[in-house]
């Protein structure tokens, strides 16, 4: 089912419960124009709690995922045009209700990489809980290149994906990672053939999709504080979140599914 973005610089299908979201200026490598942006905004608004939605798929269209801000209308842009309260008031709202939107989403989310992904783009691949690239794509932080220090929450996520070290590594230096190296420091999780990325994209997010939707958010809440609480306290939030899901329909069905020797049919509830 195609859904209407109101912007064609920003595709949406749902099918088999698997949103698939497509950065759509594909002769601007996708760089994020504030209409791109303004419809991914609504999209993760309307759709991102939807009942019918288990899981998002976010790519570019054609040979990128995303070159990240528009360099072009940056050094066109003009200052005194807004207040500097206005400014981060905006870039705040953009940022929280994108990247901050994909991070918070209770269902599995997927990144599928054609090509380039740098800057404000590979911090959108990076707000995914999983990426897979192309065999011939690459990713940068790109900021530096540009005189910036990152926006989207970039340094976090990297830190988070990668480790302190890495993160370091190519927010300082802007190197292009290659989709093999980003394989071996666990920036993304799986490379494909070029001609095979959708498919295998599919592969990954199909069955997340049409899975246990209420453990997936449990499970998104335990890994998230992971980094930041002590075992101690980890174990008592599990043993929490773990009573409420014996309680659930899903855990209960796939309880008898296995008794009876057949795949569960989860109802998110």
């Amino acid at each position: 089912m195609n859904i209407d973005t109101g912007s064609e610089e920003l595709l949406c299908d749902l099918t088999d419960r698997v949103l698939t979201v497509t950065l759509n200026r594909p002769a601007a490598r996708n760089a994020l124009s504030p209409d791109l942006m303004w419809a991914f905004r609504k999209v993760l608004a309307e759709y991102g709690d939807h009942p019918d939605v288990g899981g998002l798929l976010v790519t570019g269209a054609g040979s990128a995922f995303s070159s990240g801000g528009d360099v072009k209308r940056m050094a066109v842009r003009k200052d005194g045009e807004q207040t500097a309260e206005e400014k981060f008031s905006e870039m705040r709202a953009r940022h929280h209700e994108t990247a901050g939107a994909i991070r918070s989403l209770r269902i599995p989310s997927v990144a599928a990489i054609p090509g380039p992904a740098a800057g404000a783009g590979l911090a959108l691949a990076l707000s995914c809980d999983m990426r897979v690239a192309a065999d011939g794509a690459f990713m940068t932080t790109g900021y530096a290149r540009v005189g910036l220090p990152g926006d989207y929450g970039a340094a976090w996520l990297l830190t988070r994906v990668v480790g302190p070290g890495r993160a370091r590594e190519l927010m300082l230096t802007s190197e292009r990672v290659t989709a093999d190296r980003a394989l071996a420091i666990g920036l993304i999780n799986r490379v494909a053939p070029a001609d095979k990325l959708m498919e295998t994209t599919l592969e990954l997010i199909a069955p997340l999709a049409n899975g246990p939707r209420i453990a997936y958010g449990y499970i998104k809440d335990n890994l998230e504080e992971a980094l930041e609480i002590d075992h101690r306290t980890a174990i008592d939030r599990e043993a929490e979140r773990m009573l409420r899901s014996q309680s659930t329909h899903d855990h209960k069905e796939a309880a008898r599914a296995f008794v009876e020797k057949r795949t569960p049919k989860f109802k998110g509830r």
